[in-house]
């Protein structure tokens, strides 16, 4: 029997197979979640280098070592240790150095693991929603964009286009393969492009609105591309949803870092992770959510 066709016929072991893979993809994960900030401060870096007036000081561009995805090798932080191949699997190998470094002792960060685990968990919940299929394939990119760009905002309060973006026009590519229906993942084209128009539109009028009434900025664009990306993938039915739900969970968690940590109310906070885990629950949930409480959809129950 072809391996596609146990992963058609075994609920289970599809299921438990996206796990293991979403531990994987969730160690790589980490790594995109630590480099592509520091990677694109080096672009900004050689950007302003290149824009700055003869003979001012600057700092080279190519003075600087590679530094990508790729390269260099990953590292112990405190003692820089190369990291070997059977330090670096998924939780398995935290658990078994007791979250120090091989090499000098030091503690690892419990994030690690916890994002690696987070990925596994949301890939085998994604397989039992979706079933094997072209669904199921979108969604757990999806989840793995929205879990990059997540620990992203909450680091840096940065969302990067070069995750944005290419999740926009994945979302709008997969629509062309969709049929005629905006209940299932990929949807209609016709959906996925409204989505991302209003997606985009709803956010930059709510900015300037509160820019013009407030003088202050509200969000960033970053906020504005995702919500457009959430738009092209989930339709533009979904949008209204996904925005009152992150509103929500937003104020709720605000209002308890405000208790619980005394944080000032004009301390600002990342608005794109409660966007990401709107967009996610409303991917797996919310079309069943619209029809049956908020009577959005005409449906045949």
């Amino acid at each position: 029997m072809r391996l596609i066709d146990v992963f058609a016929t075994s609920p289970t072991f599809f299921v438990g197979t996206c796990f293991v893979l979403g531990l994987l993809v969730g160690s790589f994960l980490n790594v995109v979640i630590h480099r592509l900030p520091i990677m694109l401060e080096r672009r900004w870096r050689a950007d302003c280098a290149a824009l700055a007036p003869s003979g001012a000081p600057s700092v080279a561009a190519s003075s600087e070592p590679a530094f990508n995805l790729v390269v260099p090798r990953s590292a112990c932080p405190a003692c820089r240790a190369p990291i070997s191949a059977w330090q670096n699997i998924p939780l398995v190998s935290y658990l078994v150095l007791r979250g120090r470094c091989a090499a000098c002792r030091a503690r690892i960060s419990v994030r690690y693991p916890l994002v690696e685990l987070l990925a596994g968990i949301l890939s085998a919940a994604v397989a039992w929603r979706f079933g094997f299929g072209l669904a199921a394939m979108a969604a757990l990119v999806f989840t793995w964009f929205l879990l990059a760009l997540t620990f992203i905002d909450v680091d840096h309060q940065l969302l990067p286009d070069d995750l944005t973006l290419p999740l926009l026009w994945l979302g709008l590519l997969l629509s062309l393969a969709a049929g005629t229906t905006a209940d299932s993942i990929p949807i209609d084209l016709g959906s996925s492009v409204g989505g991302a128009i209003a997606g985009y539109v709803s956010l930059w009028g709510v900015y300037h609105l509160f820019r013009l009434a407030t003088g202050k900025e509200g969000m960033g664009y970053g906020d504005f591309k995702l919500l457009a990306a959430l738009g092209a993938w989930l339709g533009w039915q979904m949008l209204l949803p996904i925005v009152l739900v992150a509103a929500a969970v937003g104020a709720i968690v605000g209002a308890l870092l405000l208790a619980l940590q005394g944080r000032d109310r004009a301390t600002p906070v990342a608005f794109g992770p409660y966007l990401a885990a709107a967009g996610w629950l409303m991917m797996m949930f919310g079309h069943d959510l619209v029809r049956r409480y908020l009577g959005l959809f005409p449906v045949h129950l």
